[in-house]
C-alpha cells in the first residue's frame, strides 16, 4: 500500500479565514453542504475524541458517494493508530497532535502494506482484476 495521506504538524495546520476551507462539525451532515462542494477545495473534519468516529462517515460520504475531489484534513484527536484508517475512509491529510512524533506515525502505514477489501479511495476488492488484465 502507498501511503498518500499527507500528516501535518499541529503548528502547520492554520484556519487563515479562506473561504474555499470549510470546517464540518462531526454531528453535521454532509449532504447539507454537497450543492456548494465544486466551490470547496478542503473540509476539516474534526474528531473531538477518538472514541468518536462519525468523521470516518463523513468522509467516506463526502469522498465515495458526493465525488468531492478536494482535501479532506483530520483534526483533533487524531491517533497514529487511526492513520491507516482515515486514508481508507477518504482523508488526505491528518493534523498530528503536539509532541507526536511523524516518523512513528509513518510507520503505520509500512505495517499494513495491502488490505483484501476496497475502501472509499480503492474500490474493488483485492482479489478483483484490473480492467484489462
Amino acid at each position: 500500500m502507498s501511503q498518500t495521506l499527507k500528516l501535518l504538524a499541529a503548528e502547520d495546520h492554520v484556519d487563515d479565514g479562506d473561504p474555499r476551507v470549510l470546517q464540518l462539525a462531526n454531528d453535521a451532515d454532509p449532504q447539507a453542504i454537497e450543492v456548494c462542494l465544486q466551490d470547496i477545495d478542503r473540509i476539516d473534519l474534526h474528531f473531538p475524541k477518538f472514541t468518536d468516529g462519525r468523521a470516518y462517515s463523513q468522509a467516506f460520504l463526502l469522498r465515495r458517494r458526493m465525488g468531492f475531489k478536494g482535501e479532506i484534513r483530520a483534526t483533533g484527536d487524531v491517533l497514529i493508530d487511526q492513520l491507516v484508517q482515515m486514508e481508507r475512509t477518504g482523508f488526505t491529510s491528518a493534523v498530528l497532535k503536539e509532541g507526536v512524533d511523524a516518523s512513528a506515525a509513518q510507520r503505520q502505514f509500512e505495517r499494513f502494506s495491502a488490505f483484501y477489501q476496497g475502501d472509499a479511495v480503492n474500490v474493488a476488492p483485492h482479489f478483483v482484476a484490473a480492467p484489462g488484465a
